[in-house]
């Protein structure tokens, strides 16, 4: 059997490579779409030579991490980096079966004439999951090859993590983009004027048009995760086509089965499927063993393989005085991308009840890339949502999310709300509603009424300029 012979291969790098020869040749593709906002925290870490590390670029599928990777490509040719410098490679090529990592950069050179032993280079490794081994071959780049900063992405983003954590310390920096943060959202869409920036300079927003803003909140809730569907009718038309025969499956069926050797696929979709539909719901082990046959240390196994494919996220139980429990036999499970929910099952309208368990999950949605340790408080006769507890053991914050107008007309009905904040010597607390905004003083305690999307859009635009900053001081894991 003939072997593929160098020339396809490299005439397959020229095609991937378009700007070498010209850049008004970058593919139009990747022009037409605006760049995400988290390219403003990835960029730094792709020029930054000291430390000299590898950047792995983690993700789940569709969030937009090739085309971001073109956003930061053009971005360098923009900056005076010299086209020939920079090299991107589709690792799931075919054509690259049974090549390694140094076999890539040697057809590189070989095709542009840059000695990456000499000359600063920038080298992308798409799809890198592809590859056997992939951080044993890349811990040899970053230490032999000084002149080139590599970049890896995947979308087989628990394995990336897991390797990248066993294998890369020191040599590599992880970076997760999430998907769509309802700010990123607004932004991509041009509908960032729906929203102002408050005067006061803590940060805070408000807004003219709450009508128009919950209307693209419900829109952002049915499909606002992935940039791909924002943009198209016709995927918004039949969404499940595509997240969940594009996305979930994937993972569900390919990605977790081939990393953990997961034998029985059609338990872990069932239970993926529950704990999608309960999103937001407080679970246990034990309802979801009885409901589905399955043992508790499975399904505990298959929890923590669903956390690491950034499909779920799991919020733990305090008590009313903001302790956790020596056992955690009862937790709250998230979507990390509500619209996940809207795909698989029905979309939500802005009456639904349901719409209150995706407009939480969307509030979470917007924490979880930043591994903020946020809790729920649940006890006899009341909850808490989010519980924020310092280090030193004590409640610094939290936030009560509720999608409706009724507790800011009848504040007194918040009992669960003066419970805690009595036990835990809060002064203010977070009341997220529909449409109605104000600060109320009851009982020497603060309510601040703050609508549910507004807060939302605070969150993930907040969480960017408080990591952009963080970043100039420490690129360990972004």
């Amino acid at each position: 059997m003939r072997k593929i012979p160098k020339v396809q291969i490299l005439k397959r790098l020229r095609s991937e490579n378009s700007w070498w020869d010209r850049i008004e040749t970058f593919p139009d593709i990747y022009v037409d779409f605006k760049p995400r906002a988290y390219l403003k925290l990835f960029y730094p870490l792709l020029t930054k030579r000291d430390p000299h590390r590898a950047v792995v670029l983690m993700g789940s599928r569709r969030v937009g991490k090739t085309v971001m990777i073109h956003h930061a490509i053009q971005r360098l040719i923009d900056d005076g980096v010299h086209p020939k410098q920079i090299c991107y490679f589709s690792v799931d090529h075919p054509i690259y079966t049974g090549l390694g990592l140094e076999d890539l950069i040697e057809a590189y050179q070989q095709s542009t004439g840059v000695d990456f032993r000499k000359i600063d280079c920038f080298v992308f490794f798409d799809e890198i999951q592809y590859l056997k081994d992939w951080e044993v071959h890349l811990k040899i780049i970053v230490d032999c090859y000084k002149n080139i900063k590599c970049v890896v992405s995947g979308s087989a983003a628990a394995a990336l993590r897991l390797r990248s954590i066993e294998s890369g310390a020191g040599r590599f920096t992880n970076f997760l983009l999430p998907p769509l943060t309802f700010h990123e959202y607004l932004e991509l869409l041009d509908k960032e004027f729906l929203v102002e920036e408050k005067d006061d300079g803590e940060g805070f927003f408000k807004t003219d048009n709450i009508n128009q803003l919950n209307k693209s909140f419900v829109h952002y809730l049915n499909f606002g995760g992935y940039p791909e569907v924002i943009f198209s009718k016709e995927i918004q038309s039949d969404p499940s086509r595509f997240i969940k025969s594009d996305i979930v499956d994937k993972v569900l069926l390919r990605d977790l089965p081939g990393l953990y050797g997961i034998q029985d696929i059609q338990e872990l979709n069932y239970l993926f499927s529950t704990l999608a539909f309960n999103t937001a719901n407080e679970v246990s082990l034990e309802e979801l063993s009885k409901g589905s046959g399955v043992a508790k240390n499975t399904i505990k196994r298959y929890i923590e393989y669903l956390e690491a494919a950034f499909l779920i996220k799991i919020v733990h139980r305090v008590d009313r005085n903001a302790r956790r429990f020596k056992r955690a036999n009862f937790f709250k499970v998230y979507l990390t991308n509500p619209s996940i929910r809207s795909a698989l099952f029905t979309l939500v309208n802005e009456g639904d009840d349901f719409i209150g368990h995706l407009a939480e999950t969307a509030i979470f949605s917007q924490w979880f890339h930043d591994d903020f340790p946020l809790h729920y408080a649940r006890w006899k006769g009341g909850e808490i949502d989010i519980v924020s507890i310092h280090p030193d053991k004590e409640t610094s914050w939290a936030v009560e999310v509720k999608y409706s107008d009724r507790f800011y007309d009848r504040p007194s009905d918040l009992k669960n709300v003066f419970q805690f904040c009595a036990t835990n010597k809060l002064q203010q607390i977070a009341i997220t509603t529909r449409k109605k905004s104000g600060i109320k003083v009851i009982n020497n305690l603060e309510l601040e009424f703050v609508p549910t999307s507004l807060y939302c859009y605070t969150i993930g635009r907040n969480l960017i300029r408080g990591k952009k900053k963080s970043a100039e001081f420490n690129d360990d894991e972004i």
